[in-house]
């Protein structure tokens, strides 16, 4: 039995998947905000609770926003600040009395979709996040690339070429890949634009419904997505990219941005698939489950 635990922004789920990887249970509990030791509480109870209905003892997978430093082991690089500099890895393990192993949340949408999704087979799949925050993740031959310095894939956090202004980004530096193609950059770059204050799905719901001013933030965040996008495959050059994150549902992207990004591919074709998640809003917390490959027991 595998055990795989999503730690969002607002919510922590948890799924149990068979050796099979069909799922046998699941739970969401929301996630305490700002506060680190409830939030390791709320991980731990998760794990015990699902073992206890299921009468198994399970390895345990975590997918977090940001990654441990190769240094210390405490987090770094998460949009959930209260993780900075925390021992979670450590924390998690001491309280389950058992290894746990722990990735991106990018990196775990990747292993999902590379695993038993949509880039089932391919040899190089990169993983994007566009939701709250923006990450990504890189898989080979169905493993998660960590990188020396444990940020392979981290393209969110890219400077984005950009004819308007850079925007101040809360890792301290400026024009950041998030600040314009997370949930929250769409809503300030339709804000600054048209002076209406809506949210990411606010703004989609009303293109959709004919509102101009809307889908010209849309056509914004799409060609600001293909060059973001072109800069990952000139670089990495994967078969598959998968989108997952509450954007990810736009379905118009999976059209629009691989047309919009040939012109800045450095190649006379692109075989690159733009691909939504099969798995969904589950993708995450199931490659969290197949961070123990399948060899692995218990």
């Amino acid at each position: 039995m595998r055990i795989g635990i999503d730690l969002g922004g607002t919510k922590i789920e948890a799924i149990a998947l068979d050796a099979q990887g069909v799922a046998r249970l699941r739970r969401r509990v929301p996630t305490p905000q700002g506060d680190y030791p409830a939030t390791v509480a709320a991980i731990v109870d998760l794990v015990r609770g699902l073992e206890a209905s299921l009468d198994a003892r399970a390895t345990v997978g975590i997918g977090t926003p940001g990654a441990p430093s190769r240094v210390d082991g405490r987090m770094k690089n998460a949009n959930s600040t209260c993780l900075i500099g925390q021992p979670l890895q450590a924390d998690l393990e001491a309280a389950l009395g058992r290894p746990v192993r722990l990735a991106n949340d990018a990196n775990c949408l990747a292993v999902s979709e590379a695993t038993d999704g949509a880039a089932a087979g391919a040899a190089v799949v990169f993983g994007v996040i566009v939701g709250t925050g923006v990450g990504g993740g890189i898989v080979v031959d169905g493993r998660p690339l960590v990188g020396a310095n444990a940020i392979a894939g981290e393209w969110g956090h890219n400077p984005l070429a950009d004819p308007e202004p850079a925007r101040p980004c809360y890792c301290g530096r400026l024009g950041c890949v998030e600040t314009w193609l997370s949930g929250p950059g769409l809503a300030a770059d339709h804000a600054q634009h048209s002076g209406q204050r809506r949210d990411a799905r606010q703004i989609v719901d009303a293109a959709a419904a004919g509102d101009a001013d809307c889908e010209r933030s849309l056509q914004r965040y799409e060609a600001r997505l293909a060059r973001a996008l072109a800069t990952v495959i000139n670089i990495l050059d994967p078969e598959v990219i998968v989108l997952g994150g509450g954007l990810s549902q736009l379905a118009r992207l999976y059209e629009n941005v691989p047309r919009l990004w040939v012109p800045h591919v450095f190649s006379d074709t692109i075989a690159t698939r733009l691909v939504p998640p099969m798995h969904g809003d589950s993708s995450g917390v199931r490659g969290a489950a197949w961070l123990w490959p399948q060899e692995v027991r218990t």
